[in-house]
């Protein structure tokens, strides 16, 4: 997962998490996608390059939509979060807990969940995590000496914190103040450019079933 931008940043400036090994496993598959499907276009037969024009129209979407599109952007005002199918921006007052237990989301005051696509939870991270503080504070029970170099916690923990940071500063400074979107402030969008070409690929993938 990727870091978020410098505190340094100019103000409202977003602070940006990603998965990254979701962006590069996205980035292999519509690799593979774009050899075999340019493969059946260019040598195929009969129907073959047709239906590997509908089948790459289907598919590359929804390898965009789950692995390369996810994010979550973060400032001072709100959380965005970009989700396969949903984009969905919260201002900080209508935020009512982050949470990261088997996977990460945010909860609005009316009870509304909002999973994070683009923060992952590792369990294996957070296990190394894990060992790795009961192996420091076994050496320092035994006098041993230790690095001062900090646990290196699980990434999806990591954005958590900063991102709870951010609401504990900024949710309660905005009062009674709402974005436009709806009457709690809360805007939810669906990704049509990636629902469009998904279902016109299976439209067509549908037609040449029945016509064959």
């Amino acid at each position: 997962m990727s870091k978020p931008k410098s505190s340094e940043a100019p103000t409202h400036a977003d602070r940006a998490y990603r998965s990254t090994s979701g962006m590069v496993g996205g980035g292999l598959l519509l690799a593979l996608m774009a050899w075999l499907g340019g493969d059946a276009v260019f040598r195929g037969d009969g129907l073959t390059p047709v239906y590997a024009i509908a089948g790459v129209l289907f598919a590359a979407p929804l390898v965009i939509a789950f692995t390369l599109r996810p994010a979550v952007f973060a400032n001072e005002d709100r959380v965005r979060i970009r989700n396969p199918f949903r984009t969905i921006t919260l201002p900080w007052s209508a935020v009512g807990q982050i949470r990261a237990a088997y996977s990460t989301e945010v909860v609005s005051k009316d009870g509304a969940k909002f999973p994070m696509w683009a923060i992952p939870v590792s369990l294996r991270q957070r296990k190394r995590a894990s060992r790795q503080q009961m192996k420091r504070e076994r050496d320092q029970q035994q006098g041993r000496e230790t690095e001062l170099r900090p646990v290196q916690r699980a990434q999806a923990d990591e954005a958590i914190d900063e991102m709870r940071d951010l609401f504990e500063r900024y949710g309660t400074e905005q009062g009674g103040r709402r974005e436009q979107g709806g009457q709690d402030g809360i805007s939810v969008r669906w990704s049509y450019e990636v629902l469009a070409p998904t279902l016109a690929g299976a439209l067509v993938l549908v037609v040449l079933s029945v016509a064959s």
